[in-house]
């Protein structure tokens, strides 16, 4: 088989080696350089984080029925006004609801230790938040981080968002009201962490969150290495269980991760509506690395928007996809200005239902009186040495709204049941050496 599946690469001009790169000398897409920050892969040490704070040993019980959330937070707030300290989950489950972390402290989870979030929303007290786009008074996660800089979660343990209660509830909603919003069913994420830099998370478990899984907010230099992120996927599980939400966040390693939830992998955020780039509380998304990362089930691997006003310099490489609708997703809502550019997916294999989207996003979409529509570009995205068996391969649609611009496709393998690409969608479009179901387009 493999002597097979490199014949086949030679003989459509693919090179093997195309899936073994090292990246050693590249630069972002734009032409600016990587720094060595993103190529800095060690892992934190526990005994690197300051003492100690075993909740077992600060009156934490062992019982995994008793909801603890007060008794683990005067852990991590003991641990704040000593000077610091990491927050140990020792084997065995806890039951907790809404945790706030402080400067100075972090947390990890033991081998067989589970932190499992309450599934009554009464003890997520609403605060101020941000969710979709907007700034408002939400729900917090069950684990959040407020302008906590060096935030770090690690270990080999399990952070479960006992979700199954709040997706039910969802689901009941949507039956009653098809149109419904997904914030009109009272569901917390399982980690949000706003205004924190040097944030790091480190192979530990995240399943079955409420709503989200891990979202960041305006926060710089985040690494997320050999994390499982991990939500069912079946008729009445899950919905919008996101693996990560980058919501203005810049420098970001994601690396080693496997992903597989109901709704889309990596999504990148920053605001919506007519105005948003105006709106102080919203902005880009910029210097992004997503690489030898594994995907599953998911609505798109990499997705900008829907609430998204400008992603710039985002890389996706040496990654495996088996079982996303979309490999590349750009929804366009037409109530939003945005601007995709300076986009490279290269080095990735697998299946999909779709390859590159760019698609009307206009799911609860408001102009707000704005007499005109206005525009969204997406400009210098790359789609290189791809091997992908997928329905449709270009899925892009023909929007008065929508300006697309220097793409290109090189170095392709594509088989696709739909295998027409319509060119003139795109003012400078390039295909070298792509190959669609055997044969070259020219």
């Amino acid at each position: 088989m493999k002597k097979f599946f490199t014949l086949v690469l030679c003989v459509l001009g693919i090179s093997q080696s195309a899936f073994s790169q090292k990246y050693s000398n590249d630069k972002f897409p734009d032409g600016t350089e990587i720094t060595s920050w993103f190529k800095d892969y060690k892992k934190l040490q526990l005994k690197d984080l300051g003492k100690k704070y075993t909740i077992t040993d600060f009156g934490v019980s062992k019982d995994s029925t008793k909801v603890q959330t007060v008794a683990i937070q005067k852990v991590i707030d003991k641990a704040a006004a000593n000077g610091g300290g990491v927050i140990v989950i020792p084997k065995g489950v806890f039951l907790s609801g809404a945790l706030f972390f402080k400067p100075k402290t972090a947390l990890y989870i033991s081998e067989g230790g589970v932190l499992k979030g309450s599934d009554d929303i009464a003890n997520y007290p609403i605060m101020p938040s941000r969710m979709e786009g907007q700034n408002l008074d939400y729900f917090p996660a069950l684990v959040n981080a407020y302008g906590v800089d060096n935030f770090s979660i690690s270990g080999k343990g399990t952070i479960n968002g006992n979700g199954r209660k709040y997706w039910d509830a969802f689901w009941a909603r949507r039956k009653e009201n098809p149109k419904c919003t997904n914030l009109e069913v009272s569901r917390p994420r399982l980690v949000f962490v706003w205004n924190s830099n040097n944030v790091q998370f480190q192979d530990v478990i995240f399943i079955n969150s409420g709503f989200w899984t891990n979202h960041f907010y305006k926060c710089n230099n985040i690494k997320i290495l050999d994390a499982y992120i991990f939500s069912p996927h079946q008729k009445g599980d899950a919905p919008s269980t996101d693996a990560i939400d980058l919501d203005i966040c810049s420098n970001v390693l994601i690396k080693g991760s496997n992903m597989s939830v109901n709704d889309d992998a990596i999504a990148l955020k920053g605001g919506k509506g007519p105005y948003a780039d105006q709106d102080k509380n919203n902005g880009a998304n910029t210097n992004i690395i997503i690489e030898d990362c594994k995907f599953g089930y998911c609505h798109s691997a990499l997705t900008n928007g829907s609430e998204a006003i400008h992603n710039r310099n985002i890389i996706m490489r040496n990654c495996e996809v088996d079982g996303p609708s979309i490999l590349l997703h750009l929804k366009m809502r037409p109530d939003t200005p945005q601007l995709y550019e300076y986009i490279r997916l290269e080095d990735i294999k697998g299946q999909t239902k779709n390859g590159l989207a760019i698609l009307a996003w206009k799911q609860f979409f408001d102009l707000k009186g704005r007499p005109d529509v206005p525009l969204s570009y997406g400009d210098n995205v790359t789609l290189k040495n791809i091997d992908l068996k997928c329905e449709m391969f270009y899925k892009v649609e023909n929007d008065p709204n929508v300006r697309l611009s220097n793409f290109t496709f090189e170095n392709l393998n594509i088989e696709s049941a739909k295998a027409d690409i319509d060119k003139s969608l795109i003012k400078g479009v390039s295909f070298k050496n792509v190959y669609v179901n055997k044969k070259v387009l020219e």
